[in-house]
């Protein structure tokens, strides 16, 4: 396989050719009214980062915009309740770059956010983010590099909106944790976990 391992940059332009013009005019700055309608729709979003221990992608939702906008340049993503590893708060500590896809229920194409972040315990900005009583421990502040649409070929192949259910036969998470480590009961994490979820969802 060795031979075979692309190792420069022009070896992939040649292979691939030119971009077509609507993948470069795409590209935006700041946040524009239209990509603005767009992430306030979203309710999902892959969270990608990069520091010393390597790369991390972490989904984040909400009941609502998964983030809020401070102005056109930045946006505010609260870190709401999750299992304490804060592999991609952690990261955006050392190293800062991040980036983000939105992405909406029934729609093939996602908005690609670009830039840099930084972790606050602000109470104003965690005081936007309220519910139900209940504050995030964080908000990460992302400084927009880039935001740019990507096209339908990805999720259209999966099929994401239209496929059946095919999560019936998987792995449940407790059999998951089990499998690493024997000792662990993973059927009784199972049948916890919908209580546990509700008391600490926010």
């Amino acid at each position: 396989m060795a031979e075979y391992v692309v190792k420069d940059v022009a070896a992939l332009e040649a292979l691939y050719g030119a971009p077509a013009k609507a993948s470069l005019i795409k590209v935006a700055r700041q946040i524009t009214p239209l990509y603005r309608k767009w992430i306030m729709a979203s309710r999902l979003c892959v969270v990608s980062t990069v520091g010393p221990d390597g790369t991390d992608g972490s989904p984040r939702g909400d009941d609502g915009p998964v983030v809020q906008e401070l102005d056109e340049t930045t946006l505010l993503l609260p870190d709401w309740r999750g299992n304490n590893r804060i592999d991609t708060l952690r990261n955006i500590v050392t190293d800062g770059r991040i980036s983000l896809i939105f992405i909406i229920p029934g729609s093939h194409n996602v908005v690609r956010v670009n830039g840099t972040a930084l972790v606050t315990l602000d109470p104003d900005l965690l005081g936007r983010f309220e519910q139900k009583g209940y504050h995030p421990r964080s908000v990460v502040v992302i400084t927009v590099a880039e935001v740019y649409s990507q096209c339908a070929r990805a999720l259209m192949r999966a099929r994401i909106w239209t496929a059946d259910d095919e999560s019936a036969g998987l792995p449940s998470i407790g059999d998951l944790l089990a499998e690493q480590e024997a000792s662990f009961d993973g059927a009784a994490y199972d049948s916890g976990w919908a209580a546990r979820a509700e008391k600490t969802m926010w």
